[in-house]
């Protein structure tokens, strides 16, 4: 009979973590893929890569809400401190990293290739970056579903600016809610605004924002924009919701009293083509919520 002592045992608890690692490439076949960046992980997902680990899981998947990532899943922790050591033994074969979290890069590179692409990116569409991204990314993990999701999303956009164009005309103000006084507010180089534009509805927020939402503004804002839609998009505290339209100022507003505010389901405010879809959805139920109500 073999005797095992603490160095043999050793030995071969050594041996099977290391071989792990190819055992499970090939049972999976393709490239195991990991992100830290959630516009990167939602796009990954959405197109049916291999992702073995990600950051902040349970926030996204509370926030983002969909895609929806599998439990086998490892979770990096923090986006901005993401654990090495569990991405270490993920392990992932290819690395996708965005222009955020560039500093990683090198740490990450010990472990696996990194690509990066850019999504959010001053001056720049971020509808049409993530479009790139997720074509660059199909071509990459040779995933046909990449381009079929760029494909189908604009012919879904070309559908809703039809539809839209049969409503009453006026602009939308897609905000989150920071506490009872203050919003952040959409602009046009955020998703959100890339959205409106391409079905065709105005943005009523004209001010400057840095490719995503701009600084709490005071909730006193909404009283100089009488003849917008109002578009709440989660996640925002329930406590401060319910200050905000219980006071006496909301429901003076025009919006609220003339039904014209949406509360839409949470979205990923870094979001990449997912995001877009689920909030052009959003809009078109919202919308027809309204009108059938």
């Amino acid at each position: 009979m073999p005797q095992f002592t603490r160095r043999n045992l050793l030995s071969c608890t050594t041996a099977v973590l290391l071989a792990a690692p190819a055992v499970l490439r090939a049972e999976t076949g393709g490239k195991r893929v990991a992100t830290l960046d959630w516009a990167l992980l939602e796009t990954l997902l959405a197109i049916g890569a291999d992702v073995v680990a990600a950051t902040e899981l349970r926030q996204f998947r509370q926030i983002a809400v969909t895609p929806q990532v599998p439990k086998h899943v490892a979770d990096l922790g923090l986006r901005g401190s993401p654990n090495f050591e569990v991405l270490r033994f993920a392990p992932p074969d290819l690395i996708f990293n965005s222009n955020f979290y560039a500093w990683a890069d090198p740490l990450m590179s010990r472990i696996a290739p990194v690509e990066s692409h850019a999504i959010y990116s001053p001056g720049e569409s971020p509808y049409s970056l993530a479009e790139r991204a997720t074509l660059a990314i199909g071509e990459r993990l040779q995933l046909p579903a990449a381009g079929k999701m760029v494909e189908d999303l604009a012919a879904k956009l070309d559908r809703l600016r039809s539809l839209f164009s049969r409503g009453d005309g006026r602009p939308v103000l897609p905000i989150n809610l920071g506490d009872a006084r203050h919003v952040r507010v959409f602009g046009s180089d955020s998703m959100f605004g890339e959205v409106l534009k391409r079905v065709g509805l105005d943005n009523a927020w004209k001010g400057a924002t840095s490719y995503s939402a701009a600084a709490p503004v005071g909730i006193e804002t909404l009283a100089s924009m009488p003849d917008t839609w109002i578009i709440f998009i989660p996640p925002h505290p329930e406590d401060a919701f319910r200050s905000l339209t219980q006071s006496t100022f909301w429901n003076a507003l025009p919006a609220v009293r003339e039904n014209r505010v949406l509360r839409i389901g949470s979205i990923n405010p870094y979001g990449a083509l997912p995001s877009a879809s689920r909030f052009a959805d959003f809009l078109a139920q919202g919308f027809s919520d309204v009108r059938n109500g």
